[in-house]
């Protein structure tokens, strides 16, 4: 179902729901460069209203909720995941932060349950924030979505390991004999440049999880973890369902805060930030045009039906748009850049291209 509450708000909207969220989420010291960076590339990109967050006057709980009372449930949790998100850059989540948060949440009608993820890694509970992570945004949900080509595979969570399947792998190895310019070809390309193993293979990734590798390809992001960061909002904001949030909390925990410290093949790495606010906002924007357009939950889809297809054909057909012109700036590289891959796929590709 395509999102509700698809017309754009008005700009005193958008002014007022963005002075509740900085409000919300601010430290004693106010907001830090990271949440000003997040928070006003993903308001412009999803509204066009420049709002510079540094000089907003606050909004207390009852406010927010009258300007929001027009709208559905629905809406009213996304605006509260901005908050979360807001939270999750800080490292630690200062209590009164978690404590606002929750009290902005209740406000507005909403028993969010990464509101509580928030609240566990403000307490320091990390094992446990990953737990409740995984129960209310993966294995609640996609064990009955999962597309029917990996259904043998006894579903749990996306990250979980799972046993060989030699016919699945046969299936993406299929990919290798379609025509160049095709899903499924360019998919196995972006493997074979990479050496990653095929699902289905002991060393390969969970097939569930490899779904994600088709939005890396029609997306045109990259592998390193800028491009993940991405690849998982896009999908996260893909999903008419909101709890499409928990990709985006997840990655979020591994690559730029260190909450999360191992998720299937991701490893929590903090040596350095890579959520970069303009690309982060642009993927929740495209996202949110599949939300609206194709309305379809993209790690349900059948990618394996679409892999036949020129890459523009399947993109229209999930109501894909392009990049902005903002995120390319902001250094958003193709799939198949170098400048897109870790250090160690980079190594392997120049080294597979040498002996070519």
């Amino acid at each position: 179902m395509p999102d509700a509450d698809a017309a754009a708000p008005s700009p005193e909207e958008v002014w007022a729901v963005s002075r509740g969220i900085a409000t919300a989420v601010a430290p004693s010291g106010g907001l830090t460069d990271v949440q000003v960076s997040v928070l006003h590339a993903v308001t412009l990109a999803l509204t066009d209203v420049d709002v510079d967050y540094r000089d907003l006057d606050p909004l207390g709980p009852a406010d927010l909720a009258r300007v929001l009372a027009p709208h559905g449930a629905e809406y009213r949790q996304r605006i509260v995941h901005h908050m979360v998100l807001g939270e999750l850059v800080l490292r630690p989540i200062p209590a009164d932060v978690a404590d606002r948060v929750e009290a902005f949440a209740l406000a507005l009608g909403t028993d969010d349950d990464f509101v509580r993820v928030a609240r566990r890694y403000a307490q320091g509970a990390f094992g446990l924030a990953w737990v409740d992570l995984r129960r209310s945004g993966f294995a609640e949900r996609w064990d009955a979505s999962a597309p029917s080509v990996y259904a043998q595979e006894g579903f749990v969570d996306p990250f979980e390991d799972h046993a060989p399947d030699p016919a699945l792998e046969a299936r993406w190895q299929a990919f290798a004999d379609l025509p160049e310019g095709t899903l499924g070809r360019s998919v196995f390309e972006m493997y074979e440049g990479r050496g990653f193993k095929l699902p289905g293979n002991p060393g390969g990734a969970p097939g569930l999880l490899a779904q994600h590798d088709f939005v890396h390809v029609l997306a045109d992001y990259g592998t390193n973890l800028e491009g993940e960061l991405e690849t998982f909002a896009l999908i996260g904001r893909a999903d008419p369902d909101p709890k499409g949030f928990a990709w985006l909390a997840t990655m979020i925990g591994l690559f730029e805060t260190g909450y999360v410290a191992r998720a299937g093949f991701f490893q929590t790495d903090v040596s350095d930030h890579h959520l970069q606010g303009d690309r982060v906002a642009d993927a929740v924007r495209r996202g949110k045009a599949v939300a609206t357009g194709f309305g379809t939950d993209l790690i349900s889809v059948d990618f394996h039906a679409f892999a036949a297809r020129e890459l523009d054909d399947v993109r229209a057909a999930i109501a894909l748009p392009p990049k902005s012109r903002d995120a390319i700036a902001a250094g958003s590289v193709g799939v198949f850049a170098l400048e897109g891959m870790t250090a160690e796929q980079r190594e392997f590709n120049i080294a597979r291209r040498s002996r070519a």
